[in-house]
């Protein structure tokens, strides 16, 4: 062994980068920070649209999928020559994909195969 076979022990390989200490606290007060939110503005009633709390909660569950990828998976475009990050590209794509046309398709079999209120009083 080499004293540069030596040098490179402790730093990244392939290009992803490991966690220090600091990153991994930091990443898990963002993620507390990024549940309690949510579970206060549920509990707390502080928006009274339903609809608009539904929103703001997705959005901070958007941003903490973002805060586990970059501070618990290492995710970044320089890791692993950008493969990891076009891989995941494409598993979201997948995913949207499969989720809209799934929400397509029940919303649909909902509204043409369900009895109408018209249907239900001709009925024996």
């Amino acid at each position: 062994m080499s004293a540069h076979d030596h040098a490179d022990h402790g730093h990244a390989h392939g290009g992803a980068a490991h966690g220090s200490f600091r990153g991994y606290l930091i990443g898990f007060v963002l993620s507390v920070i990024l549940t309690a939110i949510p579970f206060w503005l549920v509990m707390s009633g502080a928006i009274d649209n339903k609809q608009a709390t539904a929103i703001v909660i997705m959005a901070f569950a958007v941003v903490q999928i973002v805060v586990h990828m970059v501070f618990f998976l290492h995710m970044n475009t320089a890791s692993e020559g950008g493969w990891s990050m076009l891989a995941l590209i494409f598993t979201l794509i997948l995913v949207v994909i499969v989720l809209t046309g799934s929400l397509w398709v029940m919303y649909h079999l909902n509204a043409n195969m369900m009895p109408g209120l018209h249907d239900m009083r001709e009925m024996p």
